[in-house]
């Protein structure tokens, strides 16, 4: 029942912030037109038109938003790129709270040496660049889409672990871990039972935070072309094709780098509105 309170708390104060209400409403429009958008258009996300090369964007004709130099129609590869940018983002998202919840929970439960190894860890492969650790991964595996959600996400856990060890650390000595102890219950039902799911506030807050960073970091890699590659898109890879025609082209680059915008601001503002709703201290 107290727990059950304080997630009706939770979301009462959400509701109450209008900007992550709105954030929200326009994330899961942009997520369903994402989804069905393509599929209800004439034109295929490959489709080349060579009657319309570089066609700015009409009303009168099918093109709406234009099209890219190939033809190809820049609405449904746009929707398509936000597609692909979003599930990437959330596998990634996936792969680095798993990990980091799994990692940060053993670390700050164990405690001891043990703790002091897999910090160290964390230590060090915060130190390794990013990019190079990417490179050598499309070096080794080839590039494909599962190759860029597992390189992004596991590069993202690492402040996951730190923030769920240091809950960890609180919590290993409250009345009702020491009581599971006593009880003869094991490290990983401990674990699983009681550590986790009181960590699970701020858990959800910083994913709702990792989200735009996953993003970001997919737009990044394909705008240097370590990303997705063609003849699918991302909103980065549509951003960096844009960016080299936006003298004669301008409209290749403002459809998807108003459609990126728009999305990071809004996973922003709702992860503030997240954090605000589930913060202890606005209880």
């Amino acid at each position: 029942m107290i727990e059950r309170g304080l997630w009706q708390d939770a979301w009462r104060r959400l509701r109450r912030n209008r900007l992550a209400l709105l954030s929200i409403v326009l994330i899961a429009m942009l997520a369903a037109a994402s989804l069905v958008g393509p599929s209800l258009s004439a034109h295929a996300y490959d489709d080349l038109d060579w009657s319309a090369l570089a066609s700015p964007p009409t009303l009168e004709g099918s093109h709406w938003l234009g099209t890219d130099r190939l033809g190809r129609d820049l609405l449904v590869r746009t929707l398509h790129g936000a597609r692909i940018s979003l599930l990437i983002a959330l596998l990634a998202t996936t792969v680095s709270v798993v990990i980091g919840v799994a990692w940060g929970a053993i670390a700050g439960y164990v405690g001891g040496r043990l703790d002091g190894v897999m910090m160290r860890i964390v230590d060090v492969l915060y130190s390794l660049p990013f990019i190079f650790f990417v490179i050598v991964l499309t070096v080794l595996f080839g590039r494909s889409v599962v190759l860029l959600f597992v390189a992004i996400g596991a590069v993202g856990w690492l402040t996951m672990a730190r923030i769920v060890r240091g809950q960890t650390l609180g919590l290993r000595r409250r009345e009702f871990i020491e009581a599971a102890v006593a009880t003869g219950a094991s490290t990983p039902r401990i674990l699983f039972r009681h550590v986790a799911p009181n960590v699970i506030g701020p858990v959800i807050v910083y994913a709702s935070l990792i989200i735009p960073q996953m993003i970001l970091f997919e737009s990044f890699l394909s705008f240097l072309g370590l990303g997705v590659q063609e003849p699918l898109a991302s909103l980065g890879s549509l951003v960096a094709e844009g960016a080299q025609g936006m003298e004669s082209a301008p409209w290749m680059l403002v459809v998807p780098a108003a459609v990126l915008v728009v999305l990071l601001v809004c996973c922003n503002f709702l992860g503030d509105g997240l954090r605000d709703a589930l913060d202890p201290a606005e209880a």
